[in-house]
């Protein structure tokens, strides 16, 4: 299922719609030191079987010929632990286990080889799955569901399996464009630095919402205020913390434009 909020970048995400890359000693490089694995997400077919690895020479800028890391149905985002040890990806697929939803899928990734080994799968809670992310302790893993228009939170086990969902949030409403925004669509969603909060960048209703976020049970309850808005028409998409947690950049797909924010850490709101 190949949705159509990505008709620009099509030709690059039947390759490399999620890239993610680390270094396999769990260190950080150095020129001419370690090459580093980078994983690709696709959405596969003929000529895809699911996720790929690759090595990153950084002494070159090299990378090595990709090859089979798992096989899985339309991986089109995914995302590293901060251990290094699990990577969790989103099946982007019309079904899910009888459910009209997608799939996250949990992996351990062998630290000699990288090769990925399925853990368990979770349903994302609603259609057209976009975005996952996994908070700064490990311990929870966000999914934004594109078409839906919805978001999910799921505990993250010791083993790095999931378990069951443990918030689910509907968006609701619309904004200005008729023809992309007569509905919620949830981009993405990421966690503050401090790992208190939750953002997710919702494109059809030009805001980002807010929620808090409990590292413990895994669970989202809505902020107060519980969005901010953001330009209107802009369409944001994707979202990015400064590491000091002082400032939040995200990129307005519609818009074709990036949009600066301070963020006040304490009570998760933005200006």
């Amino acid at each position: 299922m190949i949705h159509p909020h990505r008709p620009l970048v099509i030709l690059l995400a039947l390759l490399v719609p999620g890239l993610l890359a680390f270094d396999v000693k769990g260190q950080e490089p150095t020129r001419g030191e370690t090459p580093m694995t980078v994983y690709l997400g696709t959405y596969t077919g003929p000529k895809s079987k699911g996720i790929y690895m690759t090595k990153l020479d950084p002494a070159t800028g090299k990378l090595s010929a990709p090859e089979v890391a798992a096989e899985l149905k339309n991986p089109s985002f995914l995302a590293i632990a901060p251990s290094q040890k699990f990577l969790y990806a989103i099946g982007e697929v019309d079904e899910f286990k009888g459910q009209k939803a997608g799939g996250i899928s949990a992996f351990s990734i062998d630290p000699a080889s990288g090769k990925l080994t399925l853990i368990n799968q979770q349903s994302t809670g609603g259609p057209g799955p976009a975005f996952v992310g996994v908070d700064p302790s490990g311990k929870v893993a966000m999914v934004a569901n594109y078409g839906g228009g919805s978001v999910q939170s799921l505990p993250i086990k010791a083993d790095g399996s999931l378990g069951a969902p443990a918030s689910f949030f509907q968006h609701a409403g619309s904004s200005v464009d008729p023809a992309r925004q007569k509905e919620p669509h949830a981009h993405s969603i990421n966690a503050s630095p401090d790992g208190k909060f939750a953002v997710a960048a919702d494109l059809g209703l030009d805001k980002l919402m807010v929620y808090r976020l409990d590292g413990a049970s895994g669970r989202m309850t809505a902020n107060e205020p519980p969005f901010a808005k953001t330009p209107p028409g802009g369409g944001p998409r994707h979202l990015s913390f400064a590491p000091d947690g002082k400032f939040a950049y995200f990129v307005n797909e519609m818009g074709c434009s990036v949009t600066a924010m301070s963020y006040d850490a304490e009570h998760g709101t933005f200006a």
